[in-house]
């Protein structure tokens, strides 16, 4: 899989199924691929809007390092992101308080009106 087709499929997932209407503050994480499609992506809850994008996110609150898996995984709502911290399949950099916030946004997945 290529970072193009990566990309077009996470932000399929994250944009068409999470309601982060209640979500108030500003949320900004950048998520960087390793090994298979490689590469760097960011996703921004700002407004009560989602919004996904292929770029570096220089002030955000986080960012998320794991595999093209361990990521599709977690946008899929197959695996905790928590849990995968754990299990040290996912390194978090920034804020933690922030970063825990990603679980509300996954959690919200299918609830989009």
């Amino acid at each position: 899989m290529t970072y193009e087709e990566f990309f077009a499929k996470v932000k399929k997932q994250f944009i068409e199924t999470a309601d982060v209407s209640n979500i108030k503050e500003h949320l900004a994480y950048q998520f960087n691929i390793t090994g298979e499609a490689e590469g760097i992506f960011y996703v921004e809850v700002k407004d009560g809007e989602l919004f996904v994008e292929p770029y570096e996110y220089y002030d955000r609150d986080a960012a998320f390092i794991a595999s093209t898996d361990t990521l599709m995984k977690i946008a899929e709502g197959k695996l905790d992101p928590v849990l995968a911290f754990t299990m040290h399949k996912l390194k978090v950099e920034g804020s933690i308080d922030k970063a825990l916030k990603l679980k509300e946004i996954i959690a919200s997945k299918g609830k989009r009106k």
